[in-house]
C-alpha cells in the first residue's frame, strides 16, 4: 500500500550542506520509500497535506548506553558544586551504574530500557547504537549484551549492539589483565554467540590507553566486528589517530582531539561522532573548530547514559550541536541521520530520504529545518513513520 505526505519542506539527507527541498513530497510502498521530492515531480495528489511541517529521515542515535538501569542525579549535583568526574569516577561512575546494573532483575532492566527506548522514539529516533560497558566481568558483560538484544527485538526502532568490552577497569583487576580477558574470552563468546556487531574502548587516562586499544582492535577484526572508540573526551590521548591508524567505524566525543587526530580523521573512513549534550552537562570545551569546519564525516548522537548525559532526544542534540559548536541546522540534522547510519553500518539502508531506503521519517513542526535549533525546548516531534508505519504521532493539543 502505497503512503505520500506533502510537506512545506524535505531535507533528504543526501549531502551533508544539502539546500531543503521546498514543496516537496515524500512516498513509501509498504517499507519502502519509492519517491522523495520537489511536489512537482510526483505523479498524481499526495494522500496528506502538511503545508507547515518539514520532514526528515528517522534519527539514527549512534552511541548510547542502553541498556542500563537507575539514574545518577546525585552526583550531577555534586559536579555543580565543584566536584569534577574524575573525582567521582572512583566512588560512582561507571562502577556505580555496574553495581545497580548486577543488583537489578532483567526485567527490571529491561522496563527501564523500554522507557527510555519509547522516550527516543517520541523525539524522533528510528535507529539506535545499544552498549555494554556495565557489567564489568566477562558473564556481566554478556548479560547485558543478550539484555541488549531482547531490548532490541522487543522496540520499533532497528537497534545495533556494540560490546564496549573495556569502559572501566573491574574492581579487582589490573588493567593488562583484564584486557587480556576481554580479548580471548569475552569478545570471543559474544561473537560466538552474536550478540555483538561493534566492540568499543574508552581510551581515557583513567581508563584504557592506546596500546589497549590496538589490542582490542585485533581481537574484534579477528571475529568480524566492527571497532569504535571513546576518544579523547577529557584530554588529548592520540585516540583519535589511533582510531584512523585501526580503520574503526568512529572516534566519539573528541572534545580534546589534538590538530594531528583531526588530520588523521579527515584522511580517514573514521567518522567523529559528537556528543554535545555530554559536552554541555559537564561543563566541558567543545571539539576545536578545524574538526567541524568539513573535511571530516560527522555524526550526533545523544550520548544517553545515567552519569554524564541522561538525554534522550536528538532534537536536544542537535539544538546544542548548532549553538556550542556552530553547525548549521541542515548540518546537523544530516549528522544525526545519514552520519549515525555510516557509523552503525546500515547507511545503505538507512539515514536518508531515496527511494528503496526503508520509510524511517520525521515531520516536524516548521516551515525549515532551523527551527529545531532556533526553539530549543520546543518539542517539534508532530509524527515518527518507522518502516512505513506510524509509530508515534503527537496527541492533539487540549485546553
Amino acid at each position: 500500500m502505497t503512503s505520500s505526505l506533502a510537506c512545506a519542506s524535505l531535507l533528504p539527507c543526501l549531502e551533508p550542506d544539502e539546500t531543503p527541498i521546498q514543496d516537496a513530497v515524500v512516498a513509501w510502498d509498504d517499507e519502502v520509500i519509492v519517491y522523495a521530492g520537489p511536489r512537482s515531480g510526483f505523479p498524481g495528489e499526495p494522500d496528506r497535506t502538511l503545508p507547515h511541517a518539514t520532514v526528515v529521515p528517522g534519527f539514527v542515535d549512534c552511541h548510547t548506553h542502553l541498556p542500563f538501569v537507575g539514574w545518577r542525579d546525585d552526583e550531577f549535583e555534586a559536579r555543580l558544586a565543584g566536584r569534577s568526574y574524575r573525582d567521582l569516577h572512583g566512588e560512582g561512575g561507571i562502577a556505580r551504574s555496574a553495581r545497580m546494573f548486577a543488583e537489578a532483575a532483567d526485567e527490571e532492566v529491561l522496563s527501564f530500557a523500554r522507557g527510555l527506548a519509547f522516550e527516543m522514539l517520541a523525539h524522533g529516533t528510528t535507529a539506535l547504537e545499544l552498549k555494554t560497558g556495565y557489567g564489568l566481568s566477562v558473564e556481566a558483560e554478556l548479560r547485558q549484551a543478550r539484555l541488549a538484544r531482547r531490548l532490541a527485538a522487543e522496540i520499533p526502532q532497528v537497534a545495533t549492539v556494540t560490546l564496549l568490552a573495556c569502559h572501566a577497569v573491574p574492581e579487582g583487576w589490573e588493567r593488562e589483565a583484564w584486557v587480556t580477558a576481554a580479548c580471548t574470552e569475552l569478545i570471543p563468546a559474544a561473537a560466538d554467540e552474536g550478540l555483538a556487531d561493534a566492540v568499543d574502548v574508552y581510551v581515557e587516562d583513567i581508563a584504557f590507553s592506546v596500546e589497549d586499544l590496538h589490542r582490542v582492535a585485533e581481537a574484534a577484526f579477528s571475529h568480524g566486528l566492527r571497532l569504535r572508540v571513546h576518544a579523547d573526551q577529557l584530554g588529548a590521548s592520540g585516540a583519535a589517530e589511533a582510531a584512523a591508524e585501526l580503520g574503526a567505524a568512529s572516534a566519539d566525543h573528541l572534545n580534546h582531539v589534538s590538530g594531528s587526530g583531526v588530520t588523521a580523521l579527515a584522511r580517514s573512513g573514521t567518522t567523529a561522532v559528537l556528543l554535545p549534550a555530554s559536552t554541555f552537562l559537564l561543563r566541558a570545551r567543545p571539539p576545536r573548530p578545524e574538526l567541524l569546519s568539513g573535511g571530516v564525516s560527522l555524526a550526533i548522537a545523544t550520548d544517553c547514559n545515567p552519569g554524564t548525559s541522561p538525554v534522550a532526544s536528538m532534537p536536544l542534540a542537535l539544538a546544542i550541536a548548532c549553538v556550542a559548536y556552530g553547525l548549521s541546522p541542515a548540518r546537523a540534522v544530516h549528522a544525526a541521520t545519514a552520519g549515525g547510519a555510516e557509523v552503525l553500518g546500515v547507511a545503505d539502508r538507512l539515514g536518508s530520504l531515496r527511494p528503496g531506503f526503508r520509510a524511517d521519517l520525521v515531520v516536524l513542526e516548521g516551515d525549515d529545518v532551523r527551527m529545531l535549533a532556533y526553539r530549543p525546548d520546543h518539542d517539534p516531534v508532530l509524527e515518527v513513520v518507522v518502516a512505513g508505519r506510524v509509530a508515534w504521532s503527537r496527541p492533539p493539543a487540549t485546553a
